[in-house]
């Protein structure tokens, strides 16, 4: 509807300017649709952005405007110059009523666009250390990172979802020294407790392996060269439960990339070279430096030390320039929010190692406030100090995982309710927006008992929907191709739940007011063509979350009204 009209707007200009009226041939055309109820259905504020250069007032110039555009070959009803020069909308009924048609000629690519012209886009996502089992809060971003890959393919990028596997480092030490300690411990060994070492069961389990395995054969070991002979292997047994818990979660990444990999195939030594060669890397005081105060951060980082050690941020530099050398246009990395203050120095190094020829994005993810029936949850006693993401599958289930975890702005904390995510009842969100789905296909059954299939485009008259509830459902379902591109642009896929429980509340109060199925077959058919696009742009929207649309609920669907 938005580029239809800019079309017919861009049009009018060139008119206006062609006849004299108007100075100006072309201009940057912005459309929106009106904050407020009932000053139309679309409006522009293009003759205030003209009336400085044609040095008229600007209700002029829209004056002008409206009367070259006209009635826009019937795609406008009615047209208001409002304030100081705004102009409004309302479109014409037909325009409405060709919606569902259009959804139901599309299918599953309704809402599809090509935007992104194919560019390619990596979404790094999780990236949890292989140090423990996914938490909750991996959970939140997992969700949004596969929702954010599937919003950017639907937009027309080459998405590649990554996971990096942190098994470098320090951390991966204290792994291997956390295993060794409760190794000796079930062999006997009662040692004082190490404040830095992992906890949990998971390390107990991890440490009988080793015992079943080596049996006493380690106990008199050197406790460093115990981590390194132990953490390779209790980093895969981890990585093994996260790549399973992930896949229940209905995640699958295309790249798995180890850090290791950056230090074993001497890519790091190799990065660290061009940068220096670049210039953008030098030497001072026995250390290697970055220029990252030239792209905006706060002050040069180090990222070799004066005794040879490299740093956190080497391997994130060697990491994202592996990244450029692969290709990518635009590279999103999805982070906890306590990383929030590293942003700066990876985008001003990203920027210096690409010459800007990459685009990074950091995307934050705020805590999960875990609750039952509105109390807080206690820490898990299985896990030790987190509650895990499987033990919240095990319980609510993948699809009010996903969707809950998405209904609120990344950047904003989150309250998830066990009991409410398990509820089979119009509270639970996810419940709410799939009924709409199993209630679509529960009348579809009834119709055929009664021997009416559903319609396909330009099968039934779209004339025949004249209720307001009606027209509401059209309006909200032409917004959805703009929904899609909107939350793309802006890496927003809470906005998507935010639509689709519009529409299903929509659809809802239209069930509970008319029936689908009446004594009027031709009626029928207009009403169940309706219902069938409703059906198909929930299922689109709930794919694109990763939620499944069910035919059947639990609870199969009431006959109300709209049976």
């Amino acid at each position: 509807m938005k580029e239809r009209l800019r079309e017919l707007l861009a049009r009018s200009l060139a008119e206006a300017h062609r006849t004299g009226r108007l100075k100006t041939a072309q201009a940057q055309i912005e459309v929106e649709k009106p904050r407020q109820e009932g000053h139309g259905d679309l409006a522009t504020n293009l003759a205030l952005t003209l009336a400085s250069q044609e040095k008229l007032p600007p209700r002029e110039v829209a004056r002008i405007l409206v009367e070259v555009l006209g009635q826009g070959d019937g795609f406008i009803r009615e047209v208001e110059i409002a304030g100081p020069g705004f102009i409004n909308f309302t479109l014409a009924d037909r325009v409405w009523l060709e919606v569902a048609d259009r959804v139901l000629a599309q299918g599953r690519n309704y809402g599809r666009t090509n935007l992104g012209q194919g560019k390619k886009v990596q979404v790094e996502f999780v990236s949890a250390n292989p140090t423990g089992p996914l938490h909750v809060g991996h959970g939140r971003g997992a969700a949004l990172g596969d929702a954010l890959a599937n919003l950017l393919a639907a937009a027309g990028y080459e998405v590649e979802r990554e996971y990096y596997i942190n098994d470098a480092g320090r951390q991966m030490l204290i792994l291997g020294g956390s295993v060794f300690h409760r190794y000796r411990q079930l062999l006997g060994r009662n040692e004082p407790e190490p404040q830095d070492l992992y906890k949990g069961d998971y390390i107990k389990d991890l440490a009988a392996g080793v015992v079943d395995r080596l049996g006493p054969a380690l106990l008199e070991e050197n406790p460093d060269q115990a981590a390194r002979l132990l953490y390779p292997e209790a980093a895969e047994t981890i990585m093994e439960g996260i790549r399973a818990d992930l896949s229940t979660f209905g995640i699958e990444f295309d790249h798995w990339f180890s850090e290791r990999s950056l230090h074993d195939s001497g890519r790091m030594k190799v990065s660290m070279e061009e940068l220096k060669d670049k210039g953008i890397a030098y030497q001072a005081d026995g250390a290697l430096w970055y220029r990252t105060e030239e792209g905006g951060d706060e002050k040069d980082r180090v990222l070799i030390k004066s005794n040879g050690d490299l740093t956190y941020f080497a391997a994130d530099v060697a990491y994202h320039a592996d990244k450029f050398n692969r290709g990518f246009d635009w590279v999103i990395d999805v982070w906890g929010a306590d990383h929030h203050g590293y942003v700066p120095r990876l985008t001003a190094a990203v920027k210096g190692l690409s010459q800007g020829k990459m685009r990074l994005t950091c995307k934050l993810v705020q805590l999960v406030n875990l609750l039952r029936g509105g109390v807080p949850v206690s820490m898990s006693t299985r896990a030790g100090e987190f509650v895990t993401l499987r033990e919240v599958l095990d319980e609510v289930g993948r699809d009010a995982c996903r969707f809950i975890f998405l209904t609120r702005r990344s950047e904003s904390q989150l309250d998830f309710d066990l009991e409410l995510a398990k509820s089979q009842s119009m509270d639970n969100p996810v419940y709410y927006v799939q009924y709409v789905h199993a209630r679509v296909a529960s009348i579809k059954r009834k119709a055929a008992q009664e021997g009416i299939s559903p319609p396909g485009p330009g099968e039934y008259q779209p004339a025949r929907l004249v209720q307001p509830e009606e027209m509401n459902l059209l309006k909200i379902m032409a917004a959805y191709p703009d929904l899609v591109t909107g939350a793309a642009e802006a890496l927003e896929p809470h906005r998507l739940t935010y639509y689709l429980t519009d529409l299903a509340a929509a659809f809802h109060n239209y069930y509970n007011l008319h029936r689908v199925l009446v004594d009027d077959r031709e009626l029928s058919l207009a009403r169940l063509g309706l219902a069938a696009a409703v059906q198909q742009v929930v299922k689109n929207g709930l794919t694109l979350l990763g939620v499944s649309a069910p035919e059947r609920m639990v609870r199969e669907p009431e006959n109300g009204v709209g049976d």
